[in-house]
């Protein structure tokens, strides 16, 4: 069993009411590391517009190397614009991966929401490029790189881009179904993987990676890969179909699985090392897991309440992944 030290909260934007648009949920955290600082990209919701949808915004955080808890800078406006009229991205841009390809260029792949009528959203996955060491986004194209196909008809989201021998590898969801319980419908997503030569053209795996734990129902998100001792290190989030948002029972839990080929996983969440807390900002769910490796120690990013309505935090190993 792993065991992660919870470090605190790091931000929380109820405490950043200076802009219209930031000012709740920090979805998501994902980083990319610099010289003095490490920059927390994460997504942001604006209030419910007159028809009652939510949209989504990409923002970053930048956080002292030497005091993840001291912050450096806010960015000024959403990272990218939403998407035109009809476009998969219209009504949000959600979870940006980044990618460090050279020291300026950056690839970035984030998720386009789109409103549905029968259901709540559907949801494909953009690429963008940053040519000024990811300060500033422009997208590759008005499509998706990885969208609905065949056996992936709805809700393709919550990628996560690696590079391992050459070769880009992303780990994302799609949905199976959507569940529905008197006039409440939930979506069932499950983790796949998708292999590339060059980032931009995408081969299916075609086959879930991850067994489940609570059932078909069960909902698997945003599976962060970490390599570390000759082992793929998987934390990723689950949760029930129903009642999850604010009942602890059935809410988001960080999970964990291992791999020696990135193929084929072996689930064993007895080592994820890390739970819900007594009370404060995550005592009724942990989700989003983001680990990454900082001057010789190993910490995770994860948000906690409501799927991050206020804030993330920062918890530190303790010993080793192995």
């Amino acid at each position: 069993m792993f065991r992660w030290k919870k470090l605190g909260v790091v931000f929380n934007p109820c405490d950043y009411q200076q802009t219209t648009w930031l000012h709740e949920f920090t979805q998501a955290p994902n980083t990319l590391i610099y010289d003095d600082f490490v920059r927390v990209y994460i997504s942001t919701r604006l209030s419910k517009d007159e028809h009652g949808r939510l949209k989504s915004l990409l923002a970053y955080v930048d956080l002292d190397r030497k005091d993840l808890f001291k912050i450096k800078k806010i960015s000024p406006e959403p990272l990218l614009k939403l998407g035109s009229l009809g476009c998969f991205d219209e009504f949000g841009n959600y979870i940006l991966s980044p990618l460090r390809i050279s020291d300026v260029e950056i690839w970035a792949y984030y998720v386009g929401i789109t409103c549905q009528a029968s259901v709540s959203i559907n949801a494909a996955i953009g690429m963008a490029k940053s040519f000024d060491n990811g300060d500033t986004f422009e997208k590759v194209g008005c499509g998706p790189v990885l969208g609905h196909s065949l056996y992936e008809p709805f809700l393709v989201s919550s990628q996560k881009i690696r590079k391992y021998n050459d070769l880009f590898y992303m780990f994302y969801i799609t949905g199976t179904t959507w569940a529905v319980k008197d006039t409440i419908k939930e979506p069932v997503y499950k983790i796949r993987m998708a292999v590339s030569k060059d980032g931009l053209n995408w081969e299916k795996q075609n086959r879930f990676i991850i067994e489940n734990k609570l059932g078909d129902l069960e909902a698997q998100a945003c599976p962060d890969v970490f390599y570390k001792n000759d082992r793929y290190h998987m934390f990723f989030s689950y949760r029930d179909a129903f009642d999850y948002r604010k009942n602890p029972n059935h809410s988001y839990r960080i999970g964990y699985a291992y791999s020696a080929d990135l193929l084929n996983w072996i689930r064993d969440d007895t080592k994820a090392g890390i739970d819900i807390s007594k009370d404060g900002f995550d005592s009724e769910m942990v989700a989003y897991p983001h680990v990454f490796e900082l001057d010789g120690k190993i910490y995770m990013l994860y948000v906690g309440n409501e799927v991050g309505r206020y804030g993330f935090g920062l918890a530190e190993l303790e010993g080793v992944l192995e």
